[in-house]
C-alpha cells in the first residue's frame, strides 16, 4: 500500500535581482557577489513568508530603466521563466515605483511584487498584539495608497497569497478617499496607543529602573538571548521577523539592581520609511533606553555589512550616542581560532561582550558588563550600623545590595555594601562613616 506524499501547498516565486556596475572596472565580481547575497537575504524573506522559491535571476544594468526597471527584453525573459515554472507570482528585489510595477505585471503576465510588499506581508502574518496590526496596516496602506491606479480588480478580489495579506483583501481600500479615512483612524488609534504607552513608561519610572533595548539585525539571536538572560519563553524561530511586538521583562543584575529588557523588532538592509515610521511607537523603547545592547550573529560572513545596517537606523532613530554595548552573539558556531582572532580585535574595550544565548556561554559577563553600564540608579558604596532585630532593613540590603562585608558588634550589624542609590536614601538613618574595624574574637566576620 502507497503512503500517500504530503501535498506542498506554499506558493510557488520566482526571484528577480537586478545589480548596477560601477564606474570602476575589476569590481564586477562584488558586485556579483553583494547581489547574489542580496538575493539569499530576499528568499530567507520569502520563505518566512510561506513561498517555495522555484527559481532566481539575477541581472546586471549600468543604469535602471524607469519603466520597467530591468528593461523590455529582460521582462519577456521573466515572463517565459515565469510561465515555463508556472510560478503565479515573481518577487523583485528592488523597491519598485507604481508605474514600474504596473508596466512588470503587464509584461510578465503575472503578479508582482517588490521587497517592501514582502516586508509588509511578513509582519502582517506576525503581528499578533493590537498596536503591532495597527502598526502593519498603517504601513500597508501608505505603500498600497500611490499604488492604487489601474489595480482595481486585484484589491476587489478576496484571494489569497503573499503580497495580499492584511488591508490588501478589504475592499474598503480600493477607493482612495476611503485610505485616506482610514490612515487617519488608524492614525489616531495607534496616537492612543502612544500615550498609553507612555503612561506605562512614566509608571515604570517612578521606580528608577534602567531600561536596556536590544537591538540587532534580524535573526541574529536577539530573542533567544532575551530568553537566556530573563528566562522567558518569547517566541525563537530561524525565520526572519519571527518576532515583532515588543516584549519587556525584568533581570536581576549581578550588583542586585532589577532592570527592564525590551526585545525589539529586527532590523534590516533598505528598511522602508513608512515602516520605519509606523513602528515609532515600538521603537520608542529603543529611544528610551537608557542602554542598548547591539547583538550580533558573528557567525554570519557579512556580520560588519549588517552591523552598518543597524548602526544607520540608530542613527535615524537619533540614538547613535546612547551608551551602547555591543554582543557578539552565536560564538559556540565559530571555530577556536576565528574566535580567539575575534576576542583580539575586538576584546581590548570594555563595549564588547561574547555569548551564545543557546548554549549560556558568556552570559555572566555579560550581565557583569550591563551592571557596569547602567548609568539609572548607580550603586553606592555605604556603611551601614543596623540593629541585629531590624530584620526587615537587614533582609532589604542583602535582597537589593550586594553585601562586601558584615560583623555582629553589640547588638548591630555593621556592613560595607554596595546599595542602587534610590534604596540608600531610604537607609540614610543607619549610615555611618566607615571605621577601620580590627579583627577580633567577639566579632562575627561573613
Amino acid at each position: 500500500m502507497k503512503t500517500a506524499q504530503p501535498v506542498d501547498n506554499r506558493e510557488r516565486v520566482l526571484l528577480v535581482g537586478v545589480a548596477l556596475k560601477k564606474a570602476r572596472r575589476g569590481l564586477a565580481g562584488d558586485i556579483t557577489a553583494a547581489s547574489r547575497d542580496s538575493l539569499a537575504e530576499l528568499e530567507e524573506l520569502a520563505i518566512s513568508a510561506g513561498a517555495r522559491i522555484e527559481g532566481t535571476l539575477l541581472q546586471v544594468r549600468d543604469t535602471l530603466d524607469p519603466a520597467t526597471l530591468v528593461g523590455r527584453g529582460k521582462i519577456e525573459e521573466i515572463g517565459a521563466e515565469a510561465q515555463l515554472r508556472r510560478v503565479p507570482l515573481v518577487i523583485v528585489d528592488h523597491n519598485l515605483t507604481p508605474v514600474q510595477l504596473r508596466n512588470m505585471e503587464k509584461g510578465i503576465g503575472c503578479r508582482v511584487i517588490d521587497r517592501t510588499q514582502l516586508i509588509l506581508d511578513i509582519f502582517a502574518c506576525h503581528a499578533r498584539t493590537r498596536e503591532g496590526q495597527l502598526q502593519v496596516e498603517l504601513a500597508q496602506l501608505n505603500y498600497l495608497l500611490p499604488r492604487l491606479t489601474g489595480r482595481g480588480e486585484e484589491l476587489s478580489r478576496l484571494g489569497g497569497g503573499i503580497g495580499t495579506r492584511g488591508p490588501g483583501e478589504q475592499k474598503l481600500e480600493t477607493d482612495r478617499r476611503r485610505i485616506r479615512d482610514r490612515v487617519g483612524k488608524i492614525q489616531r488609534a495607534i496616537e492612543t496607543v502612544r500615550r498609553q504607552r507612555t503612561t506605562r513608561r512614566r509608571a515604570r519610572q517612578a521606580v528608577p529602573l534602567g531600561m536596556i533595548a536590544l537591538v540587532g539585525y534580524t535573526n541574529a539571536g536577539k530573542s533567544t538571548l532575551f530568553n537566556a538572560l530573563t528566562h522567558a519563553e518569547v517566541l525563537t524561530s530561524s525565520q526572519m521577523f519571527a518576532t515583532l511586538d515588543p516584549t519587556v521583562r525584568a533581570v536581576r543584575l549581578p550588583s542586585r539592581r532589577r532592570a527592564l529588557l525590551s526585545d525589539t523588532v529586527g532590523f534590516l538592509r533598505d528598511l522602508p520609511p513608512d515602516l520605519i515610521a509606523a513602528f515609532r511607537a515600538t521603537l520608542e523603547e529603543v529611544q528610551e533606553a537608557a542602554l542598548i545592547l547591539h547583538v550580533t550573529d558573528v557567525s554570519n560572513p557579512r556580520h560588519a555589512e549588517h552591523d552598518a545596517d543597524v548602526l544607520r537606523v540608530l542613527a535615524d532613530l537619533g540614538v547613535e550616542d546612547r551608551p551602547r554595548l555591543h554582543v557578539f552573539n552565536k560564538i559556540d558556531r565559530l571555530p577556536d581560532d576565528d574566535l580567539t582572532m575575534l576576542r583580539e580585535a575586538n576584546g581590548r574595550q570594555g563595549q564588547r561582550a561574547f555569548t551564545s544565548a543557546a548554549t549560556g556561554a558568556g552570559l555572566e559577563d555579560l550581565l557583569a558588563r550591563m551592571d557596569a553600564m547602567l548609568p539609572v540608579d548607580p550603586l553606592i558604596r555605604l556603611h551601614l550600623h543596623v540593629p541585629v532585630s531590624d530584620g526587615r532593613h537587614l533582609s532589604m540590603v542583602y535582597a537589593c545590595g550586594r553585601v562586601l562585608h558584615s560583623e555582629i558588634c553589640d547588638g548591630h550589624m555593621d556592613i560595607d555594601a554596595e546599595l542602587p542609590e534610590s534604596f540608600a536614601r531610604r537607609l540614610e538613618g543607619f549610615t555611618v562613616p566607615s571605621p577601620a574595624l580590627p579583627d577580633s574574637p567577639g566579632r562575627h566576620r561573613d
